[in-house]
């Protein structure tokens, strides 16, 4: 028997036990999902929308820890501050967009501009603590990482809401919508306009996503350093500026999902936290470190709540996925996607 005869054989247990569990959970959730989408097709229409804005948030959140290691709780914030950022560009367009109904430029493409301002704010919030805080951290030490850059980031998520606590107040801000259109019908349920381009900006933004990280040479660069952060720097991969693109990457998802949804989550100091929260539930469902897998959790999240929310009651929307991703991880620890990354057991 050859070499590489014997490792496949070691590897087709763990192999099939991975295809059975996995496999067998998206296809209940894909088969619960057509039965009950048949019978409430809306259930299906706000699984799609709300699952692409919480793949935004797991998306970024899976590849900062991926290629980092950084277990960031600052996340939630920075969709607080991407909701911040829409309500103070959006309300003078709103204002413009009155005065000028007819205005097709303004009227359409006019709530992109809050969106796109709130995905750089985010992105130069993110390279502005790498450059100030983890290049710093990590120069004085790389002992206890995991647990220093918790605390930190807890600590920034302390700072941000009780900054704009003070300069904003506690009351909730917000908008009723983007777009003031009749609802357009999808599978014969009226969707509002919001909630339909909600969906287009997330799996646009993932689309170009998947591509940075898988056709450039950044992206490229990026998953090397993930998978052997060593072996990435003797190949001559500069560690400095991906640092900084992964955390500019990161937190301007994080501020994108904040504008998009403000419609949904009117700004507060802690309207990241319930988000964050999420995110943290699909990351580890899928696998710690695991984009790809945060990705298709995000939609099994969204849908366990929708349907939860649905047949239950909205108090056991948050209670019913924390207690799958228990089962989940009481079968398979290292999440339903594993993950390919290196570990922070391992550094």
């Amino acid at each position: 028997m050859t070499t590489a005869t014997a490792t496949n054989l070691k590897q087709v247990p763990l192999l099939r036990r991975y295809l059975n569990l996995t496999s067998a959970i998206l296809v209940v959730a894909a088969a619960a999902m057509i039965v009950v989408s048949i019978q409430n097709p809306s259930l299906l229409v706000n699984t799609l929308a709300t699952g692409g804005m919480w793949a935004l948030m797991a998306g970024g959140l899976a590849l900062v820890f991926g290629v980092m290691n950084i277990p960031s709780f600052v996340h939630g914030d920075l969709f607080m501050v991407g909701t911040l950022v829409a309500l103070f560009v959006f309300t003078p367009i709103q204002s413009m967009i009155q005065d000028a109904p007819n205005d097709f430029v303004l009227k359409w493409l006019g709530p992109f501009a809050g969106m796109i301002l709130a995905f750089i704010l985010g992105a130069v919030i993110g390279v502005l603590m790498e450059l100030l805080l983890f290049r710093q951290l990590r120069r004085r030490s790389r002992e206890q990482w995991v647990m220093n850059t918790f605390l930190l980031t807890a600590g920034l998520s302390i700072m941000f809401e009780n900054v704009a606590m003070m300069a904003f107040g506690n009351l909730p801000q917000g908008i009723s919508r983007y777009w003031d259109v009749p609802p357009i019908d999808v599978l014969g349920v009226p969707v509002a306009m919001d909630r339909l381009v909600t969906f287009i900006v997330a799996m646009g933004t993932l689309a170009v996503f998947a591509l940075f990280l898988q056709r450039s040479r950044t992206g490229r660069a990026m998953r090397a350093v993930s998978m052997d952060e060593t072996g990435a720097q003797m190949a001559g991969i500069g560690l400095t500026r991906i640092y900084q693109l992964t955390l500019a990457l990161s937190c301007g998802l994080a501020a994108l999902a904040g504008a998009v949804l403000i419609w949904l989550t009117p700004f507060t100091p802690t309207v990241g936290a319930s988000p964050l929260l999420i995110a943290w539930y699909v990351v580890i469902l899928a696998g710690l470190g695991n984009v790809q897998g945060a990705v298709v959790g995000a939609f099994l999240v969204a849908m366990v709540q929708q349907l939860t929310g649905y047949y239950l009651a909205l108090n056991w929307v948050d209670v019913l996925p924390t207690g799958i991703i228990i089962l989940v991880l009481l079968f398979k620890p290292s999440g339903l996607f594993g993950s390919e990354v290196k570990g922070v057991w391992e550094q």
